[in-house]
């Protein structure tokens, strides 16, 4: 039976009515991490703000990263030394912030070469443009140096170290016996982005009544003064804000057009990544990420993720981000580099359980190779002209490390226009369930365990999920006996998923599989599975039975084409029995 009390959707759209009678200081189209993170710190500063999105939180270009908060080790090569520094101080705050979702990760880089690359690196930090090219031990030991001298500030994992061939061999017997040394840095995961976009909203309200957020609401018209919106479900508002961000990303210019301010901002590329089933690579990667250039020279990674091993990315030219995929010459790419770099393993199509891909919003350019493209970011400014009252600014490029100081330079912009003094900084400000963060999990986990009556190992479960946040969710399970358990993947409880439709804004199914959790990613998701989480969903949100069989349906297509996934478990109709 759905709660009594009103839901989170019904309270965001109250506050929504609210803003348009009263007014809203700043309105914030795309809650993607720029747009979350700007929300959160605009709502700490008191200013009234609202959030809205098309689509799910984080469910565009922020839910396709490679999962990593790196301080960009490969801009070194490129010359761009002060985002090198940025985002070497954002990883480390992070680590900080987010400790429940940020964690350090050992890297390797592989080294074939002694001194190659050396004179084209020179011309790069003479200010020449270059392509990729192979990197020697000598160019790779300096720039590690850099790397280390870079993120000093706030520093909290160790410095580069060089290994030999022998070691290299050891710790990973499967490289090429053709490498030469080593290099080994530190840099960071993250493992629920998608997550913690939610979180920073989430805290944004907290934070402000003066604020809304709302998925899945389209932008109708714009007057040159009120903006129409409208959501799937019916409810419709206009708001008149003093200030527009577009937070769009690679929707930027399709937003703008619709504003009446038409620009040519972005020119995006394609990333894809594919998660692998292999338990010897991940044996022998021991928890370590390998940093490795491929024969081409363009660098890829692959890492643990979620019991299994995360292979990315390309970097490819692409305009349209409502229709983008892992492809498969894409996938013939990632599994001939890994046949080189390890070749006594085999690699083949039938070990992907998952493959996605997402549209990095980057700026527009005319650099001869995608990986020339700037990954900085920027914020220009539309004034307001003919008919338009209100300026709009627009969020271009960043990266997932870097939106925290991304959104504090443009909320000291907003500020000033508002003619506002910042109340506080969130370069200290725990995210979410990193708030109250305990130095020992065991620490936090046996508070639960003994208030509640709850095992011990399911508290430390869903405390590496959640963070802090995990304490509500477990008071909440224990008041109705903990429950019963995700078939086909035990380690979640139904109940989970019953606490996100009323507490989370979630809408529809794939929420819940693909951004409120990473069930999708585990490589345990099943038909069945499926089924009993809709079935929660269809009775917290007031589903029809058809409505249920469509998300069901939609969600396993999706799955299946978009994500490579090969469901577990029994058939359509078996489920339904």
């Amino acid at each position: 039976m759905a709660p009594e009390l009103p839901s989170r959707l019904q309270e965001q759209q109250r506050r929504l009515q609210a803003l348009q009678a009263a007014g809203v200081d700043v309105l914030i189209i795309g809650a993607g991490i720029n747009g979350a993170g700007l929300f959160r710190d605009l709502c700490e500063q008191g200013v009234s703000c609202a959030i809205v999105d098309k689509g799910d939180f984080g469910s565009g270009t922020s839910a396709a990263p490679s999962r990593l908060i790196h301080g960009g080790l490969k801009y070194i090569e490129t010359g761009e030394l002060g985002l090198v520094a940025q985002s070497t101080y954002e990883r480390n705050l992070l680590l900080k912030n987010a400790p429940h979702c940020v964690k350090p990760i050992e890297t390797v880089v592989p080294i074939f070469s002694w001194a190659k690359g050396v004179w084209p690196a020179l011309k790069t930090l003479a200010g020449f443009k270059a392509t990729a090219r192979s990197r020697g031990a000598l160019l790779i030991k300096v720039g590690l140096a850099l790397y280390d001298f870079y993120g000093a500030r706030a520093r909290v994992m160790p410095r580069h170290a060089m290994w030999s061939r022998q070691r290299a061999l050891r710790e990973l017997p499967s490289l090429a016996p053709t490498i030469v040394a080593a290099g080994t840095y530190y840099d960071a995961a993250i493992a629920r982005p998608e997550r913690l976009v939610w979180e920073l909203l989430q805290d944004g309200l907290a934070a402000n009544p003066n604020s809304a957020a709302l998925n899945y609401c389209a932008l109708q018209d714009c007057d040159g003064r009120a903006l129409q919106f409208e959501s799937q479900n019916g409810f419709a508002f206009s708001l008149c804000p003093r200030i527009v961000i577009n937070a769009a990303g690679p929707w930027i210019d399709a937003v703008n057009e619709k504003l009446g301010a038409p620009t040519k901002l972005i020119g995006g590329t394609k990333g894809s990544h594919i998660l692998i089933d292999h338990p010897e690579l991940l044996r022998q990667l021991q928890g370590r990420m390998v940093y490795f250039e491929s024969n081409d020279g363009r660098i890829l990674l692959i890492y643990p993720y979620e019991g299994h091993v995360m292979v990315g990315s390309t970097d490819q030219k692409a305009a349209n981000p409502d229709d983008v995929a892992c492809e498969d010459w894409e996938i013939d790419y990632f599994l001939g580099a890994l046949r080189i770099l390890l070749p006594a393993m085999h690699f083949d199509g039938g070990q992907i359980i998952y493959a996605y891909s997402g549209i990095r919003p980057l700026p527009a350019s005319d650099a001869s190779s995608e990986g020339l493209i700037s990954r900085d970011h920027s914020a220009p400014v539309m004034e307001p002209a003919d008919k338009r009252a209100f300026p709009v600014i627009s969020l271009v490029g960043g990266k997932w490390t870097t939106f925290r100081g991304f959104a504090e330079e443009v909320a000291d912009a907003v500020l000033q226009r508002l003619q506002r003094p910042r109340r506080l900084s969130t370069a200290t400000l725990a995210i979410g369930g990193g708030r109250d963060y305990p130095a020992e999990a065991e620490t936090w986990i046996s508070v639960p365990a003994n208030k509640f009556g709850i095992p011990a190992e399911d508290a430390r479960t869903l405390f590496m999920r959640y963070g802090t946040t995990a304490s509500a969710l477990l008071e909440n399970l224990a008041a109705s006996g903990l429950g019963e358990r995700l078939q086909d993947a035990p380690d979640y409880f139904v109940g989970e998923f019953r606490y996100m439709a009323r507490r989370e804004l979630v809408q529809t199914l794939a929420d819940t599989v693909m951004r409120r959790t990473v069930l999708a990613l585990g490589g345990q998701l099943s038909l069945r599975g499926i089924h009993a989480i809709a079935g929660v969903l269809a009775e917290e949100l007031g589903w029809s039975e058809a409505r249920k069989i469509k998300e069901v349906s939609e969600l396993a297509s999706a799955l299946r084409t978009r994500n490579r996934i090969r469901l577990a478990g029994p058939d359509k109709a078996q489920a339904a029995a």
